[in-house]
C-alpha cells in the first residue's frame, strides 16, 4: 500500500515516519511548499530511509517516494533473482 501525504509543516512529518515505520511506502508531495520549507522535510525523509534501510526516489520536482526496507530490497534484486 502507498500512502500519499501532503505535509504542510515540519510537524506533519510525524505521519510520514509513522506510515513508513509500519511498512507502507509513502508518497510525499511537497509541491505546495517553498524550497526553504520543503528542505527540512526532505532531510528528515532521507535520514528516515537511511536509518531504517529503505530507499527514497524522486518521482518529480517536489514529490518523493519512500520505500520501506522490504520493498527497496525487492526492487534492488535483478529480475532473474526475483523469480527464484
Amino acid at each position: 500500500m502507498v500512502m500519499t501525504l501532503h505535509p504542510r509543516t515540519y510537524n506533519d512529518v510525524f505521519h510520514v515516519g509513522h506510515y513508513f515505520r509500519e511498512g507502507s511506502a509513502v508518497l510525499m508531495d511537497l509541491t505546495r511548499l517553498t524550497e526553504d520549507d520543503a528542505t527540512p522535510l526532505v532531510d528528515f525523509a532521507a535520514g528516515l530511509v537511511i536509518g531504517r534501510g529503505g530507499a527514497m526516489e524522486r518521482v518529480t520536482a517536489g514529490v518523493f517516494l519512500l520505500l520501506p526496507p522490504e520493498e527497496a530490497a525487492r526492487r534492488a534484486r535483478p529480475a532473474s533473482a526475483a523469480g527464484r
